[in-house]
């Protein structure tokens, strides 16, 4: 991480509040997450999509609640208002209606969005950072079975991904909006006290309770009312048998459509890994159905804390688009960052599972010169669909560049000299072990080739022994 402050002259060279410079290690590994999120969408019939990284501003305007003021704005030399992308949802609805697709679509996207957010670098909570969609927009599917299929989605990704603990935690609007007006939340307010709710994964209850009357002139006693149904787990069977709300029709709407939603995650065989939590608020202004987050619940993990989430906008579409336009959407977004940060930091206590480079083969000379057979060499390897590196210089250090292999954990060094011309033969060292064997030039290719094969095949072995995710390691043959 480049969080340095050096100076040159009157420049300050750093990078700005909430973002970082990164790594070559980070970068092959939020690749190969991105890959793995990519493969799991693509796999439910999705078609991938990517929009402008900046809207007009009042596209964005009055989608986020309490969270607008987290948008960066621009101003173009026409005078035209616009302002970075805050997510990749509201982009997406504005896809669906400029292009009047009543029918709908399976989105996959994956991109950068921006948020004037107080960052917290070591929990992946960031300025700029990448999210990765999954959405099912149309009236194409039974009752919350597209919910239900968002949620496989999310579970079959961070199931792969190995992430070792986690829960999804479940609500509905409806519920929450119910169980709120029967507190005595006056329906103008529901948006307000929403927003705050959503705080408790990160303050507890006398903060948000304090945030509530003093902020949002919400009365002591309604506060309190709240407190009772947000802070004591109260269960779905708790809420069925509450008196209180037993006449609310939108907490029975929301109850109906929690247990459609169950029964076709039971169908999934994904049940198990999802919760209900009354709590769950989900700031944005846009939902208006199930809500849903996936939090890390591991003693280390849990610092990182919800590593996707998303949930049911039917109406966002017709807001945007007018004209009576009506495509309900389901989805969910996954925090590539938070989800790396995760990885990184176990991915530190075994460095040779998790190479810098993708090199499989590195060519060297153990004397001055060769570098025409070198380079000869590299082509034909690179041929072969290999993976190569080398040295330009005419007169590399053999030493400089066994410590090259080293460093960055390449598994095969390739050498030649004089003697290895003059007999039509490679030196193969085993980089790890530092074993030593003579390869048939004529054979070399098939030679190299299944050399590189067993060791991605070790590497997979162990990877999967450790319950690392299998995408980082190097790719297989």
């Amino acid at each position: 991480m480049s969080e340095g402050c050096a100076e040159k002259g009157s420049v300050t060279l750093k990078t700005p509040k909430g973002t970082r410079d990164y790594s070559r290690e980070w970068l092959r590994l939020r690749c190969r997450v991105i890959d793995c999120v990519r493969e799991c969408c693509l796999a439910h019939d999705a078609e991938e999509l990517d929009t402008p990284c900046f809207e007009l501003r009042d596209l964005l305007s009055n989608k986020y609640g309490e969270d607008q003021k987290l948008i960066y704005h621009l101003e173009d030399f026409d005078g035209e208002l616009l302002s970075l992308r805050y997510d990749l949802t509201v982009p997406f609805a504005r896809y669906l209606g400029a292009n009047r697709m009543v029918g709908g679509m399976r989105r996959f996207q994956v991109g950068k969005v921006y948020r004037r957010d107080n960052p917290k670098m070591n929990r992946g909570r960031m300025r700029e950072f990448f999210q990765c969609d999954f959405d099912i927009a149309g009236r194409n599917a039974g009752p919350m079975v597209a919910d239900a299929e968002v949620l496989l989605v999310a579970v079959r990704v961070l199931d792969k991904l190995r992430l070792p603990s986690y829960v999804i935690k479940l609500n509905h609007r409806k519920v929450l909006q119910g169980v709120l007006m029967e507190c005595g939340v006056e329906q103008r307010q529901i948006r307000t006290v929403c927003s705050s709710i959503d705080k408790l994964d990160k303050r507890d209850w006398s903060e948000v309770r304090s945030e509530l009357v003093s902020q949002k002139d919400i009365p002591e006693a309604i506060a309190d009312r709240i407190g009772q149904y947000v802070t004591t787990n109260r269960t779905l069977d708790a809420l069925r048998a509450d008196p209180s709300l037993q006449k609310s029709k939108q907490v029975s709407e929301g109850l109906v459509e929690i247990d459609a939603l169950l029964s076709h995650l039971e169908s999934f065989r994904v049940r198990e890994r999802v919760v209900f939590d009354c709590a769950l608020a989900r700031g944005l202004d846009y939902y208006t159905g199930v809500i849903y987050e996936a939090v890390l619940t591991g003693v280390e993990e849990g610092s990182v804390g919800t590593v996707a989430a998303g949930g049911r906008y039917d109406g966002l579409v017709g807001k945007i688009a007018g004209g009576g336009l009506n495509v309900p959407c389901v989805g969910i977004s996954f925090g590539i960052e938070r989800i790396v940060t995760v990885l990184e930091e176990r991915m530190r206590l075994f460095p040779a599972l998790f190479r810098p480079v993708e090199t499989e083969v590195y060519v060297a000379s153990a004397q001055s010169g060769f570098l025409s057979q070198r380079l000869g060499l590299v082509r034909t390897l690179l041929d072969a669909g290999l993976s190569v590196g080398y040295s330009g210089k005419q007169r590399a250090k053999f030493l400089d560049q066994v410590q090259y292999c080293e460093n960055n954990h390449i598994p095969f060094c390739l050498v030649i000299g004089q003697s290895e011309v003059e007999d039509g033969v490679v030196k193969l060292r085993e980089v790890e072990t530092r074993t030593e064997s003579v390869i048939k030039r004529d054979c070399l290719v098939e030679e190299m080739k299944r050399l590189v094969a067993d060791f991605h095949h070790r590497q997979a072995q162990q990877i999967e022994k450790n319950g690392f995710p299998l995408l980082t390691a190097s790719r297989p043959q």
